[in-house]
């Protein structure tokens, strides 16, 4: 990936920076003092307890340069959000640091406020506050969001039950074609995908959605989730630890969109990339074997497309079946920010 450019730089400075372009994105949430503090405050009413997540997205790692900034700007409070649904957690607001090895232009910075303002209206989220400063390194943008659920109703990663069923939102590496497409437009034409096709896979890779209509179906019958950020194989596993249990995924359950499975025809990717690839931000569910068809009810109506694709079980193992019903053997589990340089 390229180094970015942003431009000849912002004319005026931080305070002018700030008001310009952020404090329009805090307007309607009183407790951001229409960023002209250095705190903000927050109400989330009695009963209530406070939502806390964050994650930074970094030029080189989770976009590339030349992506759009608006792009960014989305990805960057998208994959933020997706961890408050997957607690059951209605978003409120959050706090963004920017950090910028030259300043940004105009343009750049309108049009990634672009990005924010859309992502904003999609999640029912206001930016709260933050900090903006210019450093060696490439460009990073750091998001914690904070969201609200009922007090004790959080749903957790670690409290999953032996024979729940495991439930997965939406399709499975879409965003990891997506990727491969963005870094190498000449693999649309070896893989002969239309335009149209390959538009979808690198939007599903750009701008990841968060499943807020489900939270409400998540507090309702989840009895543990997380969203998929890593790969389904690394974050399933990791749902299973945290609840002291194993799991079982059936491969020829995964919900694969036309898009991929066309790729994977062409060999294009395979089964094990599907399963490791990260970015989809799907959420997977654990839910009471007796409450999946109530679950499944409710996640259609809410609009959310969900499929059953194994079950957590007493033993410690981690099965994943393949297409004929063998283990998978899985060398690489999916992406870790550390292992990849040991």
């Amino acid at each position: 990936m390229r180094k970015s450019k942003h431009g000849k730089g912002f004319v005026g400075g931080e305070k002018d920076f700030i008001q310009r372009y952020l404090a329009p994105l805090a307007k309607g949430f009183d407790g951001a003092h229409g960023l002209m503090d250095d705190a903000a405050t927050l109400d989330v009413g009695t009963g209530f307890d406070v939502v806390a997540t964050v994650d930074a997205v970094a030029e080189g790692v989770h976009f590339f340069a030349d992506d759009s900034a608006a792009d960014i700007a989305w990805k960057a409070l998208a994959v933020n959000v997706s961890d408050l649904v997957a607690k059951g957690a209605d978003p409120i607001a959050y706090l963004m640091s920017l950090s910028f090895p030259t300043p940004p232009n105009d343009a750049w910075m309108a049009d990634f406020c672009r990005g924010l303002a859309m992502a904003q209206t999609v999640f029912g989220i206001k930016l709260a506050g933050g900090d903006t400063d210019r450093r060696d390194g490439p460009l990073a943008i750091t998001i914690t969001a904070l969201g609200r659920v009922e007090t004790g109703k959080l749903v957790a990663r670690s409290t999953g039950r032996a024979g729940d069923c495991l439930f997965l939102t939406g399709t499975l590496g879409d965003a990891g074609v997506g990727l491969a497409l963005r870094g190498n437009p000449n693999l649309q034409a070896d893989w002969q995908l239309s335009d149209e096709t390959a538009d979808f896979l690198r939007h599903r890779y750009l701008r990841p959605k968060p499943r807020n209509r489900l939270v409400s179906v998540l507090l309702e019958y989840a009895t543990a989730a997380m969203d998929i950020s890593d790969g389904l194989a690394k974050d399933a596993i990791s749902l299973a630890d945290a609840s002291g249990l194993g799991l079982h995924i059936t491969c020829a359950r995964l919900p694969v969109s036309g898009a991929t499975q066309q790729v994977v025809a062409a060999n294009g990717v395979t089964l094990t990339d599907v399963l490791t690839a990260g970015g989809d931000y799907e959420v997977l569910a654990a839910v009471p074997p007796d409450q999946r068809e109530a679950f499944v009810s409710a996640a259609e109506m809410s609009g959310v497309v969900v499929t059953e694709i194994g079950h957590l079980m007493e033993q410690s193992d981690w099965v994943f079946e393949d297409l004929s019903g063998q283990p998978l053997e899985l060398s690489d589990l999916g992406y870790d920010h550390f292992a990849q340089d040991l």
